[in-house]
């Protein structure tokens, strides 16, 4: 689950120019069509007439590799499946979280300062930040950190990995999810998983190895998108813009405003390991080109999000310089990421916070040096050893 390797940070990473759709070939040999300028990707975004179109050579986990999971649905199953946990990610559920966010926050940049330099932020507040609060927001009290994070890690392999660790896993994380459900019909609380349950037992046509696979794809995305924002958001930072780091401490709305722009500048996957075809339903067209029902498109999300058509300047310039249009960091459409506003907020709270109690914070090691913790589809530093 370690890559040796070099390879460079997020944050460096260099995008094709964008331009006029182009056709390329997938990694399986299907013809497909590339988009990389913003307008364009966009618009295959916000369109349902193109669906997901996952192929053989792209299954990449247990979660995916089933037509249970989310990412192999469209249209009103997949919007049903979306209904049950909407109220927890609104503007007005997430407002009802932050309070609890902030606590947990408080509370690991608390003992962070009690232990004092120096330290490793991944093992003390990258981990176990968003591992908290996707434990107070689903309701689990009973479960071993470190099993957790197995299972999350698992659930996007490096193709290193045995195929039967993996499977096992899988029936493990499974089973959980089960467990977990079945107790919450049982004696229902104020947790998300509750809520979910509660909400497809009222309103029916939701299969159960459906709503089974989707409370594990929430526990995966809850825990790996925040670590791996958070931790490639403080390498760079401490990296390369410590001029930015009293700032941050000092007012919270221009942490969210940074917030926002490094989720938009760093990827949230690493481009590298995936192509995410979508299929066209009908007859249409983008940015000029005809595009026929059944053809394949690719989108390069980083390339859009450097789009000087959309994002005049070096985007990298003033990281508290609002966004010019939205982000496509966490997609758009039907398949917009469902906890996008909980995972700015844990950001914007987390750097926020740290900033203010160690303004010094500084890292010891050079960057090239970093480790990389690494699956299918994402890495973010394995370690992050710092001092104040």
């Amino acid at each position: 689950m370690i890559a040796h390797v070099k390879l460079p940070p997020l944050h460096r990473l260099t995008f094709a120019d964008p331009g006029p759709p182009r056709r390329t070939t997938l990694p399986g040999g299907s013809p497909a069509w590339h988009f990389t300028r913003y307008d364009d990707v966009r618009q295959v975004l916000a369109d349902d007439r193109f669906v997901r179109a996952l192929l053989p050579a792209t299954a990449t986990s247990p979660l995916t590799d089933t037509p249970d999971a989310m990412a192999k649905q469209d249209g009103a199953g997949h919007l049903r499946l979306r209904h049950t946990a909407k109220g927890t990610f609104t503007p007005r559920g997430i407002g009802r979280v932050t309070p609890m966010v902030a606590e947990v926050t408080d509370r690991l940049v608390a003992g962070l300062v009690e232990q004092g330099p120096p330290t490793d932020l991944v093992d003390h507040y990258t981990r176990p930040l968003p591992i908290a609060v996707m434990n107070k927001l689903l309701g689990v009290h009973d479960v071993d950190d470190a099993q957790l994070l197995r299972w999350t890690e698992l659930a996007f392999p490096e193709p290193s990995v045995p195929e039967g660790e993996i499977a096992e896993a899988a029936r493990e994380f499974t089973e959980f999810a089960v467990r977990l459900m079945a107790e919450r019909r049982r004696t229902p609380g104020p947790d998300l998983i509750s809520t979910l349950v509660r909400t497809a037992d009222h309103e029916g046509d939701i299969p159960e190895s459906s709503l089974v696979n989707f409370v594990t794809t929430l526990v995966v995305a809850g825990y790996d998108t925040t670590m791996t924002m958070l931790g490639n958001a403080l390498l760079y930072l401490l990296d390369e813009r410590p001029q930015d780091w009293a700032r941050l401490g000092s007012d919270e709305a221009a942490a969210g405003v940074l917030a926002d722009r490094l989720t938009h500048l760093i990827p949230l996957n690493d481009p590298a390991k995936q192509t995410n075809p979508l299929r066209a339903t009908e007859d249409l067209e983008v940015g000029r080109v005809a595009i026929r029902a059944g053809d394949l498109v690719t989108l390069d999300r980083g390339a859009a999000n450097r789009d000087p058509a959309a994002f005049p300047g070096d985007p990298f310039a003033d990281l508290f310089a609002p966004l010019e249009h939205p982000t496509l960091a966490f997609g758009g459409g039907q398949h917009y990421c469902l906890g996008a506003s909980l995972a700015r907020t844990e950001l914007r709270l987390a750097l926020h916070r740290l900033a203010t109690r160690l303004p010094g914070l500084r890292l010891t090691v050079p960057v090239d040096a970093v480790e990389w913790r690494a699956s299918a589809l994402t890495r973010s530093p394995r370690y992050l050893p710092v001092t104040w």
